[in-house]
């Protein structure tokens, strides 16, 4: 099993939640339909990786996005993460009413920085996505649609969160392709302070 750094520990969670369709300008940027209720998925602990790679048969594309790592259903350590997506298999498996696993669930679909503790006001977290030095997302918890504590509530109404497994808040607009070579700098910030940031050259 893989495991992330927390407060450095390593810790190995059993799964990664999902929560899709969670920023309005990232809804409208590919053209879907705002939900009506929360879109959850999840991940395996083999999806994890700590590199970032491309594919050579199809286009990978990157959404950045708050992660929290979980002990007794709350939120005990932040982290930034990379939900990575082959978009066209996702597209034609949308287009059937299949689902997505082949497009978000395969090896080295989730890459995250390390872990740091977080007990603090959810609401005042915010993610930044920089490639090559240019900033390319932005969003904090106050544009989604549903906030950390309703996800979580959600979630555990219908799957147990084991200690250590990750819940990853959906992604801002700004998702696009990896390419190799890029430079990307993940951050999250508390306000104005900086809590974690981890930097990926993809292959």
């Amino acid at each position: 099993m893989i495991t992330v750094n927390f407060n450095s520990k390593k810790i190995t969670p059993s799964k990664i939640v999902c929560i899709g369709r969670n920023y309005v300008e990232h809804i409208k940027e590919l053209d879907n339909e705002i939900p009506s209720s929360m879109v959850i998925f999840m991940k395996p602990n083999s999806s994890i990786s700590f590199e970032l790679s491309t594919c050579k048969e199809e286009p990978i594309h990157y959404e950045g996005e708050i992660s929290f790592l979980m002990e007794s259903n709350k939120i005990a350590g932040v982290g930034f993460g990379l939900d990575l997506t082959k978009r066209g298999i996702q597209s034609k498996l949308k287009e059937k009413g299949l689902p997505w696993e082949r497009a978000k669930a395969f090896d080295g679909a989730t890459v995250f920085s390390d872990f740091v503790k977080f007990d603090d006001d959810v609401n005042s977290l915010h993610v930044k996505l920089f490639i090559n030095d240019k900033l390319i997302q932005d969003g904090s918890v106050t544009h989604m649609l549903y906030k950390p504590k309703e996800m979580i509530q959600e979630i555990i109404s219908f799957s147990t969160l084991e200690d250590g497994d990750i819940v990853m808040s959906g992604t801002p607009k700004g998702v696009g392709i990896v390419n190799s070579g890029d430079k990307f700098l993940g951050q999250i910030f508390f306000e104005n302070t900086l809590l974690v940031e981890k930097k990926w050259i993809a292959k």
